[in-house]
């Protein structure tokens, strides 16, 4: 089935897809370069401990992206993911804090739990609330990093408070590859999945493409919005827990500033702002070009100001190719159209 059966989405996905899948393609070249560049000025920069940063910073960022690739593929963006990272991170930290045995398996869920419930805030305001999705998750950014800062009331948790299992947890690995690291590949590898060869996840694609014709469709796009959200904060919980097991101290900043890297990692990895193409890989070849930019901007001793300024740069230059590549395909739709009638 193509695009659950809406005429001429997958003529305009099938074109956006060859582009997409050479933006990848582009992505992994530009890495490869970046690490010979780097490398070749400072060995060091392929040591075992720098390749090991570089992955567990990615894998954080890469489970924050998946999440928001899912919901701007739907044609929404969700703002909110750095602030529910903080208040998930925070509650996770507090409830092991006061329930040292508390199994890590649980933990991983409860901050899952608490990113879900943002979402769905998220996803019911802006699907029956009829309110923009920017307005909406840039509200509630604020409004998510307001409570973690009053519940904090300028505290922090120290790593010496949190149980010893959960911190062996943030730097254990199985067979050399860290935990948080295996996560974030499982993550991927079913969010991509079921984006590819299920029906929910072949809908989220419709809607973004053209939401009118997947309502007339039959697609019950108002729970599909919500699961999107719901998704989205999910992961970003996920992801608030990681954080907490990689740096061990939390406080109300965590996740401050997360919000530009996760949208330029999904727009930079190939999906449209727009919506209705692109993909959860993608996205994570994005996270992990953006986090291995900042570790070589660190390595070369480059100002930190320039990492900010290249992300804005990616996002500009991507968006300016989806307008594009748009353009091209509508044009070469309507000259089939013309030569069909």
């Amino acid at each position: 089935m193509t695009a659950v059966g809406l005429p001429g989405v997958s003529t305009r996905r099938s074109s956006l897809d060859l582009v997409l899948r050479a933006r990848e393609l582009g992505i992994v070249l530009a890495l490869a370069l970046l690490v010979a560049v780097t490398a070749i000025s400072n060995p060091r920069f392929l040591s075992a401990q720098s390749i090991r940063d570089i992955l567990l910073g990615t894998a954080i960022l890469a489970v924050l992206a998946v999440g928001q690739a899912v919901v701007v593929i739907t044609r929404n963006i969700d703002l909110s993911v750095g602030s529910v990272l903080g208040l998930s991170a925070f509650t996770v930290g507090t409830l092991l804090r006061d329930n040292p045995g508390l199994p890590v398996v649980v933990a991983l869920l409860a901050g899952a739990a608490v990113g879900g419930a943002c979402g769905t805030v998220n996803g019911v305001l802006v699907r029956y609330g009829n309110v923009p999705a920017l307005v909406v998750t840039l509200g509630t950014l604020y409004v998510v990093r307001g409570i973690t800062y009053f519940w904090a009331g300028g505290q922090q948790i120290n790593a010496d408070e949190l149980p010893s299992g959960f911190l062996d947890f943030g730097n254990a690995t199985l067979l050399g590859v860290p935990f948080l690291v295996l996560i974030a590949v499982v993550v991927l590898v079913v969010t991509g999945l079921v984006l590819r060869n299920y029906r929910a996840g072949r809908e989220l694609y419709a809607m973004g493409s053209s939401p009118q014709a997947a309502e007339l469709a039959g697609i019950p796009v108002g729970r599909r919005t919500v699961l999107a959200f719901l998704v989205s904060g999910a992961l970003a919980g996920l992801a608030g827990v990681l954080f907490a097991a990689r740096f061990g101290t939390i406080d109300a900043a965590a996740g401050t500033g997360y919000e530009l890297n996760v949208v330029a990692a999904v727009v930079v990895g190939g999906v449209a702002v727009f919506g209705g193409s692109g993909s959860v890989w993608g996205a994570a070849l994005g996270a992990l070009l953006l986090t291995t930019i900042g570790s070589a901007l660190a390595v070369l001793e480059i100002n930190q100001f320039w990492q900010q300024a290249i992300v804005g740069g990616l996002i500009l230059l991507a968006i300016g190719a989806d307008r594009l590549v748009a353009a091209r395909v509508a044009a070469t739709l309507k000259k089939r159209g013309s030569h069909v009638s």
